[in-house]
């Protein structure tokens, strides 16, 4: 019966998400087509195909949907960082997280390709930003619960900080790869490159 249930939970999640992405694409190939101001909300939920009421039970709003979803990591990844793994290095292990986290994606390079070029929108960028910095601030406190006493905030943003810009670069990286590589290629890369100047310092 627990199994029967997980499958149907797992499934109905994967209807959700697959449905917030196709949101998500039609409202930036709107924004692109006639700009962030330039169609309703009534034009989004025709153009993705599903009722007005129905776009409002997955997004709250235009901004919401242009922008789309962040990934959530699996709360068993979460609890093995707080107890120090997988590595026991911090920066190591909050690559092996976002490692984790890309490997599972499924966006296409075009939609990537798509959702990148928003942000040639001041405001776009903006909220982007806003939401990143939203979304990274959860990892500090991770972070403080692994170190306990050791915790040093200054450095624990830096590492989060830095690890947020190396996955803003392995997504450019990744839509400008001619050769058809990973996404999350891209950013073991540049996580290598940045311990490997790390350890000559």
């Amino acid at each position: 019966m627990q199994k029967s249930a997980t499958c149907v939970t797992d499934r109905r999640e994967a209807r959700r998400l697959a449905t917030n992405r196709r949101i998500t694409v039609q409202a930036q190939q709107l924004v692109e087509r006639h700009g962030f101001d330039g169609f309703t909300m009534d034009d989004l939920a025709a153009a993705a195909d599903v009722s007005r009421r129905t776009l409002f039970n997955h997004v709250g709003s235009k901004l919401d949907a242009v922008l789309g979803e962040f990934p959530v990591i699996p709360d068993p990844l979460v609890e093995q960082f707080r107890a120090g793994g997988p590595h026991g290095d911090l920066f190591s292990d909050l690559g092996a997280l976002a490692e984790e986290v890309v490997a599972d994606h499924d966006a296409t390079r075009e939609e990537i390709a798509l959702g990148r070029r928003m942000l040639a929108d001041p405001r776009l960028l903006a909220a982007s930003n806003e939401r990143f910095a939203a979304y990274a601030e959860p990892f500090l406190d991770h972070i403080a619960a692994r170190e306990g006493a050791a915790y040093d905030e200054t450095r624990a943003r830096v590492a989060v900080s830095v690890l947020v810009s190396l996955a803003e670069m392995a997504l450019d990286d990744y839509v400008a790869d001619t050769e058809g590589r990973p996404l999350v290629d891209h950013l073991t890369r540049l996580l290598a490159a940045a311990r490997s100047l790390v350890s000559r310092t």
